[in-house]
């Protein structure tokens, strides 16, 4: 079965050039070589939105009263002039949901430093028909023809050769993530991503947080479109 991925969500940093003319467009002109450097805010945070991080957000007088006593000068960024430079409103994108819709991936971006989504719906999909392996057979209908269940021992042994580890499947879209190779997966690779020293655990990866949701299939054909 053919899978794709609609996007959800964008990302709020440096790259995506109409979140950059966003903030330009909220600063002085005189702060255009100061408010994204090195393609980040004010030379340090990659997230142009986030929720948090009040050294972004608060006024230069309110950082001087509370956060510098505690923290010293350098808790300031660098040229922080005319804050906020942070936000947290989101970005809304609507999306109408049809019986072709199957489920959804919410992830931190630890996953999405690993894997495409297309990649990921396409993995989900895989553990949807492998899943059913994990399990004995059971007849949906005590009525069913030969040839449907003739079909449904078709679809089983093609499940078979997809079966899956883990019958979770954002478990499942973290193995592949962490020990994934072009020949399968690699436990050692998994091994080694799992255990690396906290002072450089941050250049190979990221924190992986994964939520599948899956859609109700009958409740949606009979909703209206």
């Amino acid at each position: 079965e053919g899978w794709s991925a609609k996007l959800m969500s964008v990302e709020h940093n440096s790259d995506n050039l109409e979140e950059v003319e966003r903030i330009l467009s909220e600063h002085p002109e005189s702060e255009r070589r100061t408010v994204i450097r090195m393609e980040r805010l004010l030379g340090q945070l990659a997230p142009l939105r986030a929720l948090g991080d009040f050294r972004y957000k608060w006024s230069k007088e309110l950082m001087q009263k509370i956060v510098v006593p505690y923290y010293g000068e350098g808790a300031v960024p660098p040229n922080y002039h005319t804050p906020p430079y942070l936000t947290a409103k989101p970005q809304v994108i609507y999306h109408r949901l049809t019986p072709k819709d199957k489920f959804l991936i919410i992830a931190s971006d630890g996953l999405w430093d690993l894997m495409t989504p297309l990649e990921a719906v396409r993995l989900v999909g895989e553990h949807i028909s492998g899943k059913v392996t994990l399990s004995p057979l059971k007849l949906p209908r005590s009525d069913m023809t030969l040839s449907e269940i003739n079909k449904m021992l078709l679809q089983r042994k093609e499940g078979l050769k997809k079966k899956p580890l883990d019958l979770n499947a954002a478990t499942h879209l973290l193995r592949n993530a962490l020990g994934g190779t072009e020949y399968g997966i690699d436990h050692n690779k998994i091994s080694q991503m799992l255990t690396l020293p906290s002072e450089v655990v941050r250049i190979f990866r990221d924190d992986i947080t994964i939520t599948v949701v899956y859609m109700d299939d009958e409740f949606l054909g009979h909703c209206p479109s």
